[in-house]
């Protein structure tokens, strides 16, 4: 989960002075940034230096990511003819540099290589609040409001998100993630009304790739069982549900991914220890638990705790696959 950033000191050294949007763009950067965690420990998969908002960027959005805040659209989508400010994505021609990163990547990875999109929702979140936004009032309202031109805007998007990721497949990329940052803010009919549809056809339009589709979205204990409908391989889930009722309500015939809170590896290892041991003993051995954090990683983590959690994972998960006792 958003592995090289602010906590790795080589990254704020390339950062001084220049927008995220700007890094993303230069394929030697991203690749050098995608890299920088393997300095540092065996993480058994690396994950795109990119941001959420570069395929928008690229389709007529105006663009920045403020530090401390995120990103910042300068003309938000207020009244339905503001969709049409947006253009399709053809990403050969759009975000040629994504895909040259991803190139140049395979050939330094000894690892498996994951690409990544924002989803539809929390892209449109963005083009309509003009920034973060806890609630996302003016979305809902929008949502509600207009259906159809929000059809229009999540059936734009979501085109090109599926084109983007299809993209990021061919160029290299050995599994894809789809983010779906806000999400959480929906309740289950909403989600199944305004962004399942739109969510479900990237992930059938992934299916031919045949490579594994990742769902992930934050504060979506409620939605997991639409998530899983929604196709994905691979559901995500944050720190919000213990593993083992996660698992149950997506079904024990998904993998999962998660979970644990990434404000713990800001405490003594002791505590860090204790809540890593507590997700591997709700995954219980089973086949299909991808060990990671609830998000991301937040500035200020030590390296070394880090450190010291991936060779605890990689230890008690191998002894778990050579045993059948549950690990204590």
């Amino acid at each position: 989960m958003r592995q090289a950033g602010r906590y790795l000191p080589e990254y704020r050294t390339l950062r001084q002075g220049r927008d995220v949007l700007e890094m993303a763009r230069s394929a030697e950067t991203a690749a050098e940034v995608t890299l920088l965690p393997f300095r540092y420990m065996p993480l058994d998969a690396a994950i795109l230096f990119s941001d959420i908002m570069v395929p928008v960027a690229e389709m007529g959005a105006t663009v920045r990511i403020e530090p401390g805040v995120g990103p910042v659209v300068d003309e938000p989508i207020r009244r339905p003819s503001d969709v049409r400010r947006l253009r399709a994505l053809d990403p050969e021609a759009d975000v040629p540099y994504v895909l040259e990163a991803i190139r140049l990547l395979r050939k330094e990875l000894e690892v498996p290589l994951i690409g990544f999109a924002g989803a539809p929702f929390t892209l449109a979140s963005y083009l309509v609040e003009g920034g973060p936004s806890r609630n996302q009032e003016m979305t809902k309202a929008f949502m509600h409001s207009d259906p159809r031109r929000w059809d229009l805007l999540m059936e734009l998007l979501g085109t090109a998100v599926l084109a983007y990721l299809l993209a990021q497949v061919a160029a290299g990329a050995q599994a894809v993630q789809l983010f779906d940052s806000w999400v959480g803010t929906l309740d289950p009919s909403d989600y199944a009304t305004f962004v399942l549809p739109t969510t479900r056809m990237i992930f059938e339009g992934l299916a031919e790739t045949g490579v594994p589709r990742i769902h992930f979205g934050v504060g979506t204990g409620e939605l997991l069982p639409l998530m899983r409908d929604a196709g994905a391989d691979v559901v995500g889930v944050d720190w919000r549900v213990p593993l083992n009722v996660a698992w149950e309500r997506v079904g024990f015939d998904a993998a999962i991914q998660g979970n644990l809170d990434p404000a713990v590896c800001l405490a003594p290892w002791e505590a860090v220890e204790q809540r890593a041991l507590g997700v591997l003993r709700r995954a219980a051995g089973r086949p299909g638990h991808v060990f990671n954090l609830g998000h991301g990683v937040l500035p200020g983590t030590p390296v070394a705790t880090l450190q010291q959690l991936v060779h605890l994972v990689h230890e008690r998960t191998e002894w778990v696959n050579d045993s059948a006792e549950e690990p204590q």
